[in-house]
């Protein structure tokens, strides 16, 4: 595995150490902060094990030596200043000593960006639509009428989006074509939540297909 790196700057206003952020390379969350000096470094290269310089106990100390959850290198980045590391991994296991997945006791899992906000929202609807409430209350919401309706209309509405989206592909109007795909996403999501499932399943069946 080659390492894309440039060695940073051991200044002596850090005592020979650079923070360290160590960020899981598939769900992007931020698992923990820690501190390399030029052997702690030069240790996760050679065992792609991330080993940092301990301020307490001033000897280094690989992460997982005795949980065994260990943090696997995958690359390392340095800032523009040369005076900080972006180091990616696999996590193998919590991160956190006192057994969270990150040090901020926040779950390290994938996040679609606004995706995951929209079905968030679609969720919401979904459990809007299951209240026994007045006919009228929720027809300001399109999620929730579908929801009312049915998986049949749900799925309906998927495959009608489909065709529209494979014709607009055959056409030379990207703007038709990217409004149909948003389109075809939408309804997917809604799709997904009437099944019980999320992107997080999807990546997950992809990842499995991916071994």
């Amino acid at each position: 595995m080659k390492i894309d790196f440039n060695p940073p700057t051991w200044g002596e206003l850090t005592g020979g150490l650079v923070p360290a952020i160590i960020q899981d390379v598939q769900t992007k969350s931020v698992l923990m902060l820690g501190y390399m000096n030029q052997e702690a470094l030069a240790k996760t290269q050679e065992t792609k094990k991330i080993t940092f310089f301990s301020r307490s106990k001033q000897r280094l100390w690989t992460k997982g030596e005795e949980s065994g959850n260990f943090l696997n290198l995958v690359d390392i980045k340095n800032d523009c200043d040369k005076d900080a590391l972006l180091v990616l991994v696999h996590p193998s296991g919590p991160t956190c000593h006192t057994g969270s997945d990150t040090c901020w006791k926040e779950e390290n899992s994938s996040n679609f960006g606004f995706l995951s906000q929209l079905e968030s929202i679609i969720e919401q609807r979904k459990k809007e639509a299951s209240k026994d409430s007045p006919a009228d209350q929720n027809d300001h919401s399109y999620v929730v009428s579908l929801f009312k309706k049915g998986i049949n209309k749900i799925a309906q509405k998927v495959g009608e989006e489909a065709v529209e989206t494979v014709i607009e592909a055959k056409d030379a109007n990207d703007e038709l074509f990217v409004s149909e795909s948003a389109d075809l996403l939408f309804h997917y999501l809604i799709l997904l939540q009437a099944k019980g499932f999320t992107l997080k399943d999807i990546e997950a069946e992809l990842k499995q297909r991916h071994k």
